[in-house]
């Protein structure tokens, strides 16, 4: 069975960075696309990022692009999200998922709070 395991996450001010990793199990990471999604108090999750499973092609939300930046290490099983230049509206809880277009596997989240 497929497990993801997120963490990194924490209180930061505004203009810091954290670095999020998803940590997988149960399988192999090298062929499974993953997905970062987050879900600010009263939002509706929404995409982040995501990275292919070669690492070939990334993809971004509009509000994070230049900011944050997603990417993976195979051998360590792990996806990583460093996300720079945080802003308030950035507080959420962070996911990770995976395969598209379902995401039919879930992490249980890592909360990110931007404030000063």
């Amino acid at each position: 069975q497929l497990q993801l395991v997120e963490s990194g996450g924490g209180l930061v001010q505004p203009g810091g960075s954290l670095r999020l990793s998803c940590a997988v199990s149960g399988a192999s990471l090298d062929y499974y696309t993953i997905g970062w999604f987050r879900q600010a108090p009263g939002k509706n999750r929404e995409f982040v990022a995501y990275i292919s499973w070669s690492g070939g092609s990334t993809h971004y939300a509009d509000s994070v692009k230049g900011r944050f930046t997603i990417s993976r290490d195979n051998a360590k099983n792990t996806v990583y999200l460093q996300m720079n230049s945080l802003k308030f509206e950035d507080t959420a809880v962070y996911y990770c998922a995976t395969p598209p277009p379902e995401y039919l596997y879930w992490g249980q989240g890592t909360q990110v709070t931007v404030s000063s």
